[in-house]
């Protein structure tokens, strides 16, 4: 298949069309024309490499009511993404070759953008005994990215073990960063919040300090550590003192993390319940900064979809978790870009060639050491306008699941295509 782009603003910047042939970029330029090739005019538009989440919720197998892979895969299409990294926390457990292979296999037959199965670190994410890490790693789905999220690897000896092994296949341990001791019970941010709504303060040191441990340990054995969802001022810190020492470290912040703070939870209203919880507003800063910076080193949504009767209910019985796919692209350019701590260059390199690098997938972000959208890179594109605003309409979601934390909030900007290997997956909005 042939496609050309005519008229796309790379990476925001100068207008030029882009030419594809068989699922790579061949040509950028000025002028160009090609026989027989499908042309989309994308005067005005925004060209970014194909995003791609390190962190995904796609519920299957085990809760297809609040997600499937087909339809977690077409909200990331909508969201402008090409790849998404499919947590393990599934029922059964993603921890063996056959459970990973499923999930694989399901991306591939759905077809909206490429699934890379996450492995978990421990069996049944118990943090008792490791899982099969080899396996998985030799498995169909090469498994690369390993991690117990929600629930953290809190034993030092299994996360010791962790990292140790998973250095023969240079892997990564993604580190889910919860004391379990210091947030029992807890359901909303330490702090003015917690004491004015009487509910139980879940600490920024509960973060911190499984932090701190991991990246010692890291630095210890020689092996690669990421983040998850880093929430705090504190975490930035402690992160950054890691990078400085020469720690091989990796983080990542969510788009709810980047927007919202914790006087949302003065609502009651569970659709903010989330964990890590939403922090202060100091705390945001603090994490905007370090994107920026390039201390935490991308954004990943943490989509977390969940069946209406899970979030519909008082709060301390509520599900923790938000959706994102579909709105991190403009919660990013609201939170970053129109504030003048990121171009688009810099979200090109924060969600789309970063992940790829930290996730070791191959075909996303830009070909070698080059940059995205030229000649040789993979034709995974997403053409973006960032003019519009409008107001985030929970009912027109694709997701199968409605827990948006941005209802009714007004963000820029709306995905108009996103290819995979020069096949449309996305078009004038619309899923093909």
């Amino acid at each position: 298949m042939t496609l050309l782009i005519k008229g796309a603003r790379l990476l925001g910047g100068r207008a030029a069309d882009i030419l594809v042939r068989d699922g790579s970029i061949v040509e950028v330029g000025s002028g160009l024309d090609a026989a027989g090739a499908q042309t989309v005019d994308a005067d005005g538009l925004i060209a970014l490499p194909g995003l791609v989440d390190l962190h995904t919720h796609l519920r299957e197998p085990g809760r297809e009511d609040a997600e499937t892979v087909e339809s977690g895969t077409k909200a990331a299409a909508m969201g402008g993404y090409t790849a998404v990294h499919a947590m393990a926390n599934t029922d059964p457990v993603a921890d063996t070759a056959g459970v990973v292979e499923q999930v694989w296999r399901l991306g591939r037959e759905a077809g909206y953008c490429d699934v890379q199965p996450v492995g978990a670190v421990t069996r049944g994410i118990a943090g008792e005994q490791l899982a099969e890490l080899g396996a998985m790693a030799d498995s169909a789905a090469r498994v690369r990215v390993f991690s117990d999220d929600g629930h953290c690897v809190s034993d030092a000896v299994i996360m010791r073990r962790a990292l140790e092994y998973v250095k023969a296949f240079d892997g990564v341990v993604a580190q889910h960063a919860q004391e379990p001791r210091l947030t029992e019970g807890a359901q909303v941010n330490e702090g003015e919040m917690s004491a004015a709504l009487g509910l139980r303060g879940w600490p920024a040191v509960a973060e911190e300090a499984i932090i701190a441990r991991d990246v010692l340990l890291a630095q210890h054995v020689g092996s690669r550590l990421h983040v998850c969802h880093v929430s705090t001022a504190g975490s930035v810190e402690i992160i950054r003192w890691a990078k400085s020492k020469g720690c091989p470290v990796t983080a990542e912040v969510t788009p709810h993390h980047l927007l919202l703070d914790d006087g949302r939870a003065g609502t009651y209203d569970p659709i903010f319940k989330v964990n890590p919880p939403l922090r202060t507003a100091d705390d945001v800063t603090a994490l905007r900064h370090a994107l920026a910076d390039g201390t935490i080193d991308c954004v990943a949504t943490d989509h977390a979809p969940h069946p209406v009767e899970a979030k519909e209910t008082e709060w301390a019985v509520a599900a923790m978790g938000m959706i994102g796919l579909e709105t991190a692209l403009p919660v990013v350019q609201e939170a970053m870009v129109e504030t003048g701590l990121l171009d688009w260059a810099g979200v090109a390199d924060r969600m789309s060639v970063r992940p790829a690098r930290i996730g070791r997938l191959s075909g996303h972000g830009p070909a070698g050491q080059g940059l995205p959208l030229e000649a040789g890179s993979p034709a995974n594109i997403t053409l973006y306008d960032p003019s519009p605003r409008r107001a985030v309409d929970p009912s027109a979601m694709t997701s199968k699941s409605r827990n948006t934390p941005f209802a009714g909030l007004e963000l820029p900007g709306r995905v108009v295509a996103t290819f995979l290997r020069g096949k449309p997956t996305v078009l004038e909005g619309k899923l093909q």
